[in-house]
C-alpha cells in the first residue's frame, strides 16, 4: 500500500517559515501530481499547491510569492517551502497524490502547522 508521510511542520510566528516535505513510498512518476492541502478547524481542506509530473506548478492566490512547491524524484520527496507566514496559515497540511486515469487519490496522515506570536 501506498504511503505518504508529511514532516516538517511546527510552531513559528508570524514573519517565519517552515518547509514540508511528503515523503512518498513509491516513485513520484506514478502520481499525476503530487499536491499540499491544508485544512483549518471549522473549515473545508483546500488546496495550497501543486506540481505535475512534468514540474508544472499550480498556487492557490493566497500563498502566491510567499510558498513554493518542488519535487526531488531521487528521493520521492515533495516539498512545500512556506515563507512570511501568517497566523491564517495555521492549519493541518496534508499531502496528496493524485493517480492516473482517475483511479483516485492517496493521503498523508497530515502535519500541523500553527503560527502565532
Amino acid at each position: 500500500q501506498v504511503q505518504l508521510v508529511e514532516s516538517g511542520g511546527g510552531s513559528v510566528q508570524p514573519g517565519g517559515y517552515l518547509r514540508l516535505s511528503c515523503a512518498a513510498s513509491t516513485m513520484l512518476f506514478n502520481y499525476n501530481a503530487v499536491g499540499w492541502y491544508r485544512q483549518a478547524p471549522g473549515k473545508e481542506r483546500e488546496l495550497v499547491a501543486k506540481i505535475t509530473r512534468a514540474s508544472s506548478t499550480v498556487y492557490a492566490p493566497f500563498v502566491k510569492g510567499r510558498f513554493f512547491i518542488s519535487r526531488e524524484d531521487a528521493e520521492n520527496t515533495v516539498y512545500l517551502q512556506m515563507n512570511d507566514l501568517k497566523p491564517e496559515d495555521s492549519g493541518v497540511y496534508y499531502c496528496n497524490g493524485e493517480r492516473p486515469s482517475g483511479s483516485g487519490t492517496d493521503w498523508g496522515q497530515g502535519t500541523q502547522v500553527t503560527v502565532s506570536p
